[in-house]
């Protein structure tokens, strides 16, 4: 989800053969659960590949904060805004967190801002497309951090040690966003017909998109095996999709909304729902940065960096300031 078409440099995974001693000797750790921590060897591919993957997953959650701070000023009632305004400071606690964890591999905050700022890191395709209406705040909470949390858990026990104890606290609090999603949801549903028709409405936007998040079919996930081998990553794109159908379809029946799909039934030979085919094109357009609010994500997320740089530049003012001072004492 958080690693859209994140390179790990090698197409094919290789075998016990073709690796040194140094990096079977890693394997063997990563196969037995032991977790890898910075100071500790690893591969250079093994490296790069946590380094895009944790700066996208931070990215993410820095520019998410963007489609529902639109919403902040607009919220119905107070509880509302309150609430709304603790789930954005989370985001950026998040985005915090794995900047952090970013840093442990060597790779400076700076050089992971420059990235984004210029386009060349990526972040999550769904925050690439408008709120157009205070259900969007339920259907963003409900399916994005929903399919984030099936994503998020099985980091937990990834193999790089920062990331998943990351991981931790951050699906503590996605699992407050997703109920408070699904809490505004229930409300507009139990309302008058022209808030169910706006939740209808939010759902039929959302719903393909946030298929989308977990990235490309395992067929055309070229990176996803040697991923698997190392366990950055523990399931593939389909396999973490497909629960999250099984999952949400059953809530929006509860909610008496439609899911947008004809072709979505129940099989009751594999106990699991088949749904229709996702619109890759417009995925790998959004990606291209062609998507309905690219643009002005990037522009608005550079904006407030550069009007935050007279602040950073008093603080290290400030430590440079008290390094002297206890350096004379």
């Amino acid at each position: 989800m958080y690693a859209q078409l994140v390179e790990t440099g090698l197409k094919n995974v290789r075998s016990a053969d073709e690796m040194s001693e140094e990096e079977r000797a890693f394997q063997a750790r990563i196969d037995d659960g032991v977790k890898i921590e910075p100071k500790d060897w690893m591969p250079d591919a093994y490296r790069k590949t946590l380094i895009r993957q944790v700066s996208q997953h931070a990215h993410s959650e820095i520019v998410g904060q963007l489609p529902e701070a639109n919403w902040v000023t607009r919220a119905p009632t107070l509880e509302r805004k309150a609430v709304l305004l603790a789930k954005i400071q989370d985001e950026a606690g998040h985005g915090l967190y794995l900047y952090s964890a970013a840093e442990t591999l060597g790779v400076t905050r700076d050089q992971l801002l420059a990235d984004l700022h210029s386009g060349k890191a990526k972040y999550s395709s769904i925050f690439n497309y408008p709120t157009l209406s205070w259900a969007d705040m339920g259907a963003i909470g409900w399916l994005v951090d929903g399919s984030a949390i099936i994503n998020q858990i099985p980091l937990c026990r990834c193999s790089y040690g920062p990331y998943a104890r990351a991981m931790v606290r951050v699906c503590k609090e996605e699992s407050f966003h997703a109920r408070q999603g699904y809490d505004i949801m229930m409300s507009l549903c139990k309302g008058t017909p022209e808030q169910k028709q706006m939740a209808q409405d939010a759902l039929n936007r959302w719903w393909w998109p946030s298929l989308m998040m977990f990235g490309p079919s395992d067929a055309a996930s070229v990176n996803s095996a040697q991923s698997a081998q190392w366990r950055i990553k523990l399931f593939s794109n389909d396999e973490l999709r497909q629960r999250m159908v099984d999952q949400t379809v059953p809530q929006a029946e509860y909610l008496g909304l439609t899911v947008p799909d004809p072709d979505l039934k129940w099989n009751e030979e594999t106990g699991r729902y088949d749904f229709g085919a996702i619109d890759w094109e417009e995925f790998h357009n959004v990606l291209r940065g062609n998507g309905p609010c690219n643009r002005e994500r990037l522009q608005t997320r550079k904006k407030a960096y550069d009007d935050g740089a007279w602040f950073r530049d008093a603080l290290v003012a400030h430590a440079d300031k008290k390094q002297t001072a206890q350096a004379a004492a």
